[in-house]
């Protein structure tokens, strides 16, 4: 059975990359960090985002590290309660060291959303869904 989701990113800087998404709005997860490493709980689900330095991700896959700036490695959703929630975590994003070339706008009639980037490259979406317009 499966109790809990745990997404594990390598960042250059874990410090640097947990002071982020401090101001992003996720909550510190000290039992689980330490010097290399940063636990933060995102959302109602209590989703788990480990930050590993990118030496410790790699001993834990065993593999090489995707480079972000070439290709998307996969895209992060975050549901908001609002378009003005979307603009707040836009601006929240580029002031706490994040970047963005997508202003937040209206997509497909139903959706409104803004796609950052945090300070590792890794991407994130912002999204608010108005359910009465959604197609059917």
């Amino acid at each position: 059975m499966i109790k809990q989701l745990w997404i594990n990113l390598p960042v250059k800087n874990a410090e640097r990359s947990k002071e982020f998404f401090i101001k992003m709005g996720f909550k510190l997860n000290e039992h689980y960090s330490n010097s290399n490493s940063a636990s933060l709980i995102v959302g109602e689900k209590n989703i788990v985002l480990m930050l590993f330095e990118e030496a410790a991700f790699k001993g834990f896959t065993g593999s090489g590290i995707a480079d972000v700036s070439q290709s998307a490695e996969v895209l992060f959703s975050i549901d908001a309660e609002s378009k003005e929630e979307v603009d707040e975590m836009a601006r929240k994003a580029i002031a706490a060291g994040g970047s963005s070339n997508h202003k937040p706008s209206e997509m497909q009639g139903f959706m409104y959303g803004c796609l950052f980037m945090d300070p590792d490259g890794h991407r994130w979406n912002v999204l608010y869904m108005d359910m009465s317009k959604m197609p059917k």
